[in-house]
């Protein structure tokens, strides 16, 4: 077959843009993969996060100014991984000039910002996706596929979470992700929150109203420049009790909680949906990433089963079906859906979240705070 090659630029040279150059390494893992993807170009205004791009043979221009990429014509791809703030200067400059990009999560700093970029997304031909890795676990693509065939019959109790230990040690310095201006006042939720939302949002899980419970536990932390305190204005930890509409029985409204935690005692970096109807559940976890957990009926029996989904993602891939998945592993699946997506070869498959799910998102987490400032639960 007669692959198209594809030429990125990446707007933000951090610990995304990396990985997104390490992806591009192992892309002869996929099998029979419609696109051959290679860095070009990177901007970053620190030379020390450049410097490190200086490795990779492909890359062409190396600069500051990330304008020099959406203004040149030989990149067919952008991969903008920024803070927060910027996103919708960049999101907005790039949808204006045409490029198609991956966009990282929350899109926007806040739901005014998402809402500018999706009008801009609307006057474009660009085709954007945001960035939402975690998903393409085979454990979670057979959980979402268990969930969407209706074999759980009329929802009970949906959970989907994201909890990790990144912000536990209290004498860590303060980075952007805990002030305000540069993260947003939805903290946590718009560092993990898309990836709580992705699945849901694609089965149809329609948020009705929400009630959160917000935590900000460590509140000031040191800046490793000056050695002086300054403020953590973001949330920590973020529980939202969410009552949604389930699409497969119409008028039936059941119970949904997203949890984003960046202080979670006991996890490293745990992603977990559960689906419970009254025929059958699922449940999945990246702590235990071999196995789903089946519950069904049988015999006058509630039984939990264990399946082993085995390394079976969106694509194939040349080390088969019984080797074990990772990290690196959900990375390189999520990019093959976006770009196998953006060639029009995606098909059925599970696809990147979309610009309208993270919008969606934004509106729940902007009831969020209102629910936390009034103590009620917001309608949406």
């Amino acid at each position: 077959m007669t692959k198209q090659r594809v030429r990125i630029g990446i707007i933000g040279g951090g610990l995304m843009g990396r990985e997104l150059a390490v992806v591009c390494g192992r892309w002869l893992q996929l099998v029979d993969h419609p696109v051959i993807p290679e860095i070009v170009a990177v901007a970053d205004p620190n030379p020390a996060a450049r410097a490190w791009f200086e490795q990779i043979s492909s890359v062409e221009t190396l600069t500051d100014d990330w304008r020099v990429l959406v203004d040149d014509p030989t990149i067919d791809v952008l991969y903008i991984a920024v803070p927060h703030n910027v996103h919708e200067e960049i999101y907005v400059a790039a949808a204006q000039a045409g490029k198609d990009f991956l966009a990282e999560k929350p899109f926007g700093i806040d739901l005014d910002a998402a809402h500018n970029i999706m009008a801009a997304l609307n006057d474009s031909s660009s085709f954007v996706r945001v960035s939402s890795e975690m998903p393409f676990f085979p454990g979670a693509l057979r959980s979402y596929a268990l969930a969407n065939s209706g074999a759980l019959g009329e929802l009970v109790d949906v959970r989907s979470g994201f909890a990790h230990s990144s912000d536990l040690d209290r004498s860590k310095p303060i980075n952007w992700k805990r002030i305000a201006e540069y993260c947003g006042r939805i903290g946590v939720m718009g560092d993990l929150g898309l990836h709580v939302a992705h699945v849901p949002l694609r089965l149809g899980y329609q948020p009705r109203s929400v009630y959160s419970m917000l935590d900000n536990i460590v509140t000031s932390r040191i800046d490793a420049a000056t050695s002086q305190p300054v403020a953590c204005d973001t949330w920590d930890n973020a529980l939202l009790a969410i009552k949604a509409a389930d699409p497969q029985h119409p008028g039936r409204d059941f119970s949904m909680l997203w949890e984003t935690r960046r202080i979670a005692p006991g996890n490293m970096n745990t992603w977990t949906f559960e689906a419970m109807g009254m025929d059958g559940g699922v449940r999945f976890s990246t702590r235990n990433p071999t196995s789903i957990q089946r519950f069904v009926k049988r015999d006058g029996e509630q039984v939990w089963e264990d399946i082993q989904p085995g390394n079976v993602s969106v694509w194939p891939t040349v080390a088969g079906g019984i080797f074990e998945f990772g990290f690196s592993d959900a990375l390189l699946q999520m990019w093959a859906a976006y770009f196998a997506e953006r060639a029009g070869e995606l098909g059925d498959r599970f696809g990147t979240a979309r610009p309208e799910e993270a919008l969606l998102s934004h509106q729940v987490f902007q009831a969020a705070l209102a629910s936390h400032e009034t103590s009620a639960a917001i309608d949406l």
